[in-house]
């Protein structure tokens, strides 16, 4: 017990550090993910059939390799193209891409789920598009994808992992380290797992609360 806590106060602020990192990391990219997925999803609707075709090898390229396989490109492959990037940046970036492309599938099966009699009601009503997408389509499609959203969400923040590979000091890079240093590789990955599993039952709280304002708006 004392040499538990003896390693608590040696390794907590780098833990918490580590947590810190990882957060930031899996907001960035989930906020830029969903943006650029949005972006996406309303091209592969309404741009010409040329943008179509290369955004739709986009998404299938990105869902069918790896993410360490496209973060390594990104990392280590981007100097050769003049993109040199700090470790947390590039790591970021990578998961927003590899999020954007799953994000950008849910958007748009969100858009063409919504019932065309909506859409037809729109444009007798003398409605543009970008009206008919910002006050028709729009509110009933985030309802309609909720669910979705979050369990996507939730992926993303378990692969933030994955970025201690390019040594982005995060909670895994963290805990590994002091694994290493003391020979506690079962009590460190305990740790990791407690850590991810608040993480995780924190986003399903919020996502829950979430749907469930999401329902009552779609029944009023």
């Amino acid at each position: 017990m004392t040499a538990s806590l003896s390693l608590i106060q040696q390794y907590g602020p780098q833990v918490l550090s580590g947590f810190g990192i990882t957060i930031v990391s899996w907001l960035g990219a989930v906020v830029l993910g969903m943006a650029l997925g949005f972006l996406i999803a309303v091209l592969q609707l309404f741009a010409g059939r040329w943008v179509r075709t290369v955004l739709r090898i986009y998404i299938e390229v990105l869902r069918t390799t790896p993410f360490l396989v496209q973060l390594f490109i990104l990392y280590y492959g981007g100097p050769n193209f003049g993109l040199s990037l700090q470790a947390l940046d590039a790591g970021i970036i990578a998961l927003a891409i590899y999020g954007s492309a799953y994000f950008a599938e849910v958007f748009r099966s969100g858009f063409t789920s919504v019932p065309r009699g909506h859409l037809e009601a729109a444009q007798c009503l003398g409605m543009s598009r970008l009206t008919t997408i910002w006050r028709v389509q729009l509110p009933q499609m985030l309802v309609i994808i909720t669910p979705s959203l979050v369990n996507l969400i939730i992926i993303l923040s378990k692969e933030t992992s994955v970025l201690s590979i390019v040594t982005v000091p995060e909670l895994t890079a963290i805990l590994t380290q002091i694994g290493s240093e003391q020979f506690i590789y079962v009590q460190t990955m305990l740790i990791l797992s407690v850590c991810y599993l608040l993480l995780v039952g924190v986003t399903q709280k919020l996502g829950s609360w979430a749907e469930a304002r999401a329902s009552r708006f779609l029944q009023h």
